[in-house]
């Protein structure tokens, strides 16, 4: 009786919660033909039907290089997204892309027909998408110290995506970016930036540079001045700037 009850319960494989943990599991899974369950990060909290197992955690980006060797860095871009997505299966849906990657080789891209596929590609494009319009709607504040800061709240895991473009277009300042939802910090010095948690590093944020409370005024003036009133329409500034986005943008604080 025990035997079958064990052999109905859900097995539960997890990783630390990192990328390279994860990418570890699922090659460890596929080399040894291994179908999971399910595959969660460490703050999984399982229910009296899993089985849990947690994955012996190893330093090793051997498994990294195969992808990008292989398979292009077009198919290790489309995981890596996938990852930073918020969607709940996404470790699965990683797991059977890279298992079905490895029949199809780089024309994986093109096999829309198969559901790993699919749902890999529209979250791709949904964390592109967030991505892209953070480089466009993030504003920074200029602190007492000199020190650019912007606060962000995505959807998806994208402090590093958006990071990586901040280091090359204010290279020559100090900046800090923080995603409030996520509780971490990006932290640039004018050479690199690294990822950390927010009780890991304090900052003031609540005195902003003089210079900054005058172009905060200057910008608002602006924005409203150029606006034509009568031609102003809600709905389709929305579709271009979701709401859940004014809260951290200047010109739009007014409204909120």
């Amino acid at each position: 009786m025990l035997c079958s009850y064990h052999y109905l319960m859900n097995k539960v494989y997890i990783y630390e919660g990192d990328f390279l943990s994860l990418i570890n599991l699922v090659f460890y899974l596929i080399s040894n033909n291994i179908k999971p369950g399910s595959i969660k990060n460490e703050s999984y909290f399982p229910n009296l039907f899993e089985d849990v197992i947690k994955f012996d955690y190893k330093d090793d980006f051997n498994n990294i290089d195969k992808i990008i060797k292989y398979f292009g860095k077009s198919v290790f871009r489309i995981i890596y997204y996938v990852f930073l997505s918020s969607d709940e299966n996404k470790e699965l849906i990683i797991y059977y892309f890279c298992l079905n990657t490895f029949k199809f080789k780089k024309s994986i891209v093109y096999r829309r027909d198969l559901k790993c596929v699919s749902e890999a590609l529209r979250l791709t494009q949904y964390v592109s998408r967030e991505t892209h319009k953070y480089k466009g709607f993030l504003r920074f504040r200029e602190l007492e110290n000199k020190v650019l800061y912007a606060e962000i709240e995505p959807v998806n895991d994208i402090l590093f995506l958006i990071s990586n473009h901040f280091a090359k277009r204010l290279k020559n300042e100090y900046w800090i970016i923080k995603d409030v939802k996520r509780n971490i910090l990006s932290i640039y010095d004018k050479n690199n930036f690294v990822i950390v948690f927010d009780d890991e590093f304090v900052i003031s944020t609540n005195n902003v540079s003089d210079d900054e409370e005058m172009f905060v005024d200057l910008w608002k003036v602006f924005y409203k001045s150029v606006g034509i009133s009568e031609r102003k329409n809600d709905r389709c500034r929305m579709n271009f700037m979701p709401k859940r986005y004014w809260k951290y943008i200047i010109e739009m604080s007014d409204e909120l």
